[in-house]
């Protein structure tokens, strides 16, 4: 048996939420674990890592019970250097089994503590369980989210590359051999798999072109509700292992919201659904959209324009969020429309058994799917955000909607059912408030709407003034006018963030 082709779980014989510190060691001993790895998520939105040679099992027993140091100011800007030393610990749940390292190797995902043995009010990963459990705390449901991860796979372009050209801007769900990587992703997706990743489906998407001399494939990777946590890891893990895999192949990658002037750009769409004793809460008996729903989209509609400061966290999304582009530009919701910022996409509502229109074996009575699958999406968010503070802030953004006296009137008058880029609309369109068109007036709409997301201390005011000066320093206020000046522009900002 090939050590890096099972699940941790599988071979524990195990739900991961329920690792112990003996299962560890017994794992470690059993399987000869000669390296452990602890990941912790930095300011840069990046996966870091500290190594650790294993020795013996009370070495490794010292390391998972206690972690370790590291300097909290190389790690977040608004950690001062002469108190910098913060703690890592990682949390069981989240081991797994590199499949990159050529040693048998364990990783964890870490928390971060303080001095005082606290965790760290400001780390992004104890700012989203504060919002888990804030969300819990107040309406007795929980909130779940998946993510929509779009990225762009590039490699020379040769005689191979050169056979069955695809169609320029139109290889959504593309087959081989028309699209190229199609075994990378399905290979990246296997990994994420054995990392813990709860995986819908993956497919190509509708970005392709050539440019200098290189082929252009966009790809998704789609995953299935879970746990706000566990969702979060779920994004971070993946982005680490297709990077990696990526090198190995010699494939460049790119999660950067825009990497080329009038193709299609990535973004991080997020699905959200509020659960309650294992019942969908976003639909009624007949199928509806609930008043839960109704209400929590409301809150994504009043705070729209501060959750762009978490989820489009530098210029070059803004370059993404134009036009006819399936990329939202205006605060409004609809049924299965791609022209707006919120989406209610199909959730097996119809009480047609569809099934039994073409297959044989099955009675109508037996095919009633169940409503747990209809979800929310929010579509302005890219993989620029920092991903912790992004569902974070969508948590309470839905909060704030359960919480509102008027969120039903908030959600009917931002409800539109045409296509708000076509000109024939463009009354409705003018009556929608617009998305921030920079980071500057992100950061200026983060600052009038941050006692939401600071109320019961959820973003510590630290962390809320960080991302303020953070997107204020990039100063694209006018960054639109200057780049029909100087087209130029657009190409260093996509070379300056193409790594994001």
């Amino acid at each position: 048996m090939e050590l890096k082709n099972c699940t941790l779980s599988s071979l524990i014989g195990k739900n991961p939420s329920e690792f112990t510190l003996d299962d560890m060691t017994a794992f470690a001993r059993k399987y000869d674990i000669s390296m452990v790895n602890f990941m912790y998520p930095a300011a840069d939105g990046r996966l870091k890592t500290l190594n650790f040679v294993i020795d013996g099992e009370e070495y490794l027993k010292a390391i998972l019970m206690f972690g370790e140091r590291v300097d909290g100011s190389s790690l977040f800007p608004f950690i001062e250097a002469g108190n910098s030393d913060l703690y890592v610990i990682p949390r069981l749940s989240t081991g797994f089994i590199d499949p990159f390292a050529e040693l048998p190797t364990l990783c964890f995902l870490c928390a971060y503590f303080d001095k005082d043995g606290n965790r760290l009010e400001y780390s992004p990963e104890y700012t989203l369980h504060k919002a888990k459990m804030t969300f819990t705390e107040k309406t007795g449901m929980t909130f779940e989210a998946m993510g929509e991860l779009e990225y762009y796979v590039s490699a020379p372009e040769d005689e191979m590359t050169d056979m069955y050209p695809a169609t320029d801007q139109k290889g959504y769900h593309e087959s081989g051999p028309f699209a190229k990587f199609n075994e990378f992703r399905t290979r990246c997706m296997y990994y994420i798999m054995l990392a813990g990743g709860k995986i819908k489906y993956g497919h190509s998407e509708v970005g392709n072109f050539r440019a200098d001399g290189r082929i252009y494939e966009q790809n998704e990777i789609e995953f299935l509700p879970a746990d706000i946590e566990q969702a979060a890891d779920n994004l971070m893990l993946a982005k680490w292992i297709i990077r990696n895999l990526g090198y190995e192949y010699g494939l460049d990658v790119s999660f950067a919201p825009k990497i080329s002037e009038g193709k299609a750009g990535s973004g991080l769409h997020i699905h959200m659904r509020i659960m309650k004793d294992g019942k969908n809460m976003m639909t009624c008996e007949d199928g509806r959209l609930s008043e839960t729903a109704l209400k929590s989209i409301a809150g994504l509609m009043e705070l729209a324009p501060s959750i762009t400061a978490f989820g489009n966290a530098n210029p070059t999304s803004y370059l993404r969020l134009v036009p006819h582009q399936e990329a939202p530009t205006n605060v409004c919701w609809g049924d299965r429309n791609r022209s707006v910022l919120v989406r209610v996409p199909l959730g097996w509502t119809t009480s047609k058994p569809m099934y039994s229109q073409i297959n044989p074996g099955l009675a109508p009575e037996d095919l009633k799917c169940p409503s747990a699958k209809q979800t929310i999406e929010i579509r302005s968010a890219d993989c620029s955000a920092d991903i912790y503070q992004l569902l974070s802030a969508l948590s309470i953004a839905c909060l704030h909607g359960l919480s509102k006296e008027d969120a039903l009137e908030t959600a009917r008058r931002t409800y539109v059912d045409v296509d708000i880029h076509k000109q024939e609309n463009a009354g409705r369109t003018a009556a929608l408030a617009q998305l921030p068109d920079s980071c500057a007036a992100s950061a200026a709409q983060l600052e009038r709407q941050r006692n939401v997301y600071e109320a019961d201390g959820v973003f510590h005011p630290a962390m809320t003034d960080s991302i303020i000066a953070r997107l204020k320093a990039f100063d694209d206020a006018d960054l639109r006018q200057r780049m029909k000046k100087n087209p130029e522009i657009e190409a260093e900002l996509v070379r300056r963030f193409y790594y994001c």
